[in-house]
């Protein structure tokens, strides 16, 4: 799988609105751009993200399946009493759904969006099991896991990959869960490398969002915090411009040159913006460099929550 993925959060509604045409032609260039992995999740948009993600690559996944791979998520009920539900009847009725939304007959990666604390990671795991045997997955893997969540999956069933969201202002999972998942050979697909656009250096103190885009509600886009870290990525982006590269090429190199991390997932809505993105690939960082960026980010305001970012 290609270093940068696809990812398509944005795509799904909760990111504000965005012309359908322009992100469609944003998929396609990142496939033409040498981007095979493309994620998605039966929460962003209800299907919505799937179906789009499905239009867009119907082409390859119609006649050249094994060219690109698709990563979906399940698992979750937006708006339900119970948000968080793995047990086996809602997983089964989410995986038949991206088949049918995705227009495939199998998904190349099927993971678990957030843990399920009332279902038993036994269930969860025998459940993923069960869809590989059926054809209907061929790897499985987890989102949002601690170590120990992953500890108690991997007593039933190997955790083949793990997404957590990883970024310079953004730095937990070093703690937990990414050394277990160093240990036990686990895919790390880190998302959010840009901090949800905090790292594009396209933001200012004023910067108004949608109601409808969940960063209007987020402490990480208000007040002092956005401006002290915005001051940051003001230092990020002088540092990167005497690299001659971007700020938003540097956070995601620099999340890809930590240790245990394999993929950075990158959404877009314009064919520039992925263009910028996939660069970050082919930018190697130096022990200096990444130095000098440990010394400008030592004081940044770390963002937190439980769900998108920032938000309780």
């Amino acid at each position: 799988m290609s270093r940068i993925a696809f990812g398509t959060w944005q795509l799904g509604g909760q990111w504000g609105a965005f012309d359908e045409d322009t992100a469609i032609a944003a998929i396609r260039h990142a496939r033409e751009l040498g981007v095979t992995l493309f994620d998605t999740a039966q929460a962003y948009g209800g299907g919505k993200s799937e179906a789009l993600l499905g239009k867009a690559l119907r082409g390859e996944l119609d006649h050249a399946r094994d060219s690109v791979i698709i990563a979906t998520k399940g698992g979750t009920k937006p708006r339900a009493e119970r948000a968080r539900d793995s047990r086996r009847d809602w997983l089964t009725q989410g995986v038949d759904a991206s088949l049918r939304l995705l227009g495939v007959d199998h998904l190349d990666l099927y993971q678990i969006h957030w843990p399920d604390p009332e279902t038993p990671a036994a269930e969860v795991a025998q459940t993923l099991q069960s869809f590989v045997d059926a054809g209907k997955v061929r790897h499985i893997g987890v989102s949002n896991y601690t170590a120990a969540q992953l500890a108690a999956f991997d007593e039933t069933r190997p955790v083949e990959t793990l997404q957590p969201p990883y970024h310079l202002f953004r730095r937990g999972i070093e703690t937990d869960p990414l050394p277990y998942a160093r240990e036990h050979n686990v895919g790390v697909l880190a998302y959010s490398p840009l901090g949800s656009g905090l790292l594009t250096g396209t933001f200012t103190a004023d910067s108004v969002f949608e109601e409808s885009d969940w960063r209007s509600k987020s402490s990480a886009f208000q007040g002092e915090n956005l401006r002290h870290n915005l001051a940051i990525v003001d230092k990020l982006a002088a540092f990167a411009a005497e690299r001659g590269t971007s700020v938003s090429r540097l956070a995601i190199a620099w999340t890809l040159a930590q240790p245990g991390v394999h993929v950075a997932i990158v959404g877009a809505r314009k064919p520039a913006h992925i263009a910028d993105s996939t660069a970050a690939a082919d930018l190697d960082l130096t022990a200096d460099d990444l130095a000098e960026i440990e010394r400008i980010t030592a004081d940044a305001v770390q963002v937190g929550g439980a769900s998108p970012e920032g938000i309780a």
